[in-house]
């Protein structure tokens, strides 16, 4: 029976340990109290948002917007450099992807790949920057010639 009792003892301060539901459960009374004031804020901010989400946008117009006028606006130099930036972006998720599914038993020609790829996407994303019209006065003293 001493056993028993070591166990009943340990029950019992579990069960005011297990008691996060009496706890809880007192606690359930200002949760309501916070709830309902967030519920005031939110359909307070809910109602300043309708009033602001009649002149905005969907997000499918937006990206349109930025689409247009990135074909509009944007050089046909750089759009061949971002164009060839997003090719190494596909050949270095196509290795990564390789590397998890075929394995990495030369592992050395996968780090020579991937590196290369993620050299060569540096070297043209600072090729895009430095002939970027809009970004002429930073890079003023180079030639156009790259």
């Amino acid at each position: 029976m001493a056993p028993n009792k070591r166990q009943q003892t340990p029950s019992t301060p579990s069960t005011p340990s297990r008691n996060p539901t009496t706890t809880s459960s007192a606690n359930t009374p200002s949760t309501p109290s916070f709830s309902s004031s967030s519920n005031k804020l939110s359909s307070t901010s809910s109602s300043a948002s309708t009033s602001s989400t009649s002149p905005s946008q969907s997000p499918q117009a937006i990206l349109e917007k930025i689409w247009n006028n990135y074909m509009d606006k944007t050089p046909q130099r750089t759009k061949l450099i971002d164009a060839f930036l997003a090719f190494l972006v596909v050949v270095g998720v196509l290795q990564f992807l390789y590397c998890i599914v075929a394995g990495n038993y030369p592992f050395n020609a996968f780090l020579a790949g991937f590196s290369a790829t993620i050299g060569q996407f540096v070297l043209t994303a600072s090729l895009r920057m430095q002939s970027n019209p809009e970004n002429k006065a930073e890079f003023g003293g180079m030639s156009q010639e790259r």
